[in-house]
């Protein structure tokens, strides 16, 4: 499932450069989550790093897009050709 960022967001811009997937941009008011990149950094870090870095916790998982890991393997894999997943 990707992840979505809630109203709490003080737009801070902390988790966009964490992304390795350059699935976060800046909103008009708060931070975005483009869901079809995001895959909860499945392939690339063990834990989700937009929800390491953000310091008011307002990073959680989208209900609306619930994905297998294996799903989200594969689209990271797709985004990352040449990379191992780890």
């Amino acid at each position: 499932m990707a992840y979505l960022i809630t109203d709490e967001c003080i737009s801070c811009g902390a988790c966009e450069p964490e992304c390795p997937n350059q699935a976060i941009i800046e909103g008009e008011t708060i931070y975005i989550v483009d869901p079809e990149k995001c895959t909860e950094c499945v392939g690339a870090f063990e834990n989700q790093q937009c929800v390491e870095i953000c310091p008011v916790d307002c990073c959680i998982p989208d209900p609306e897009h619930k994905e297998t890991r294996e799903e989200l393997l594969a689209k990271w894999q797709k985004s990352h050709p040449d990379e191992t997943p780890k």
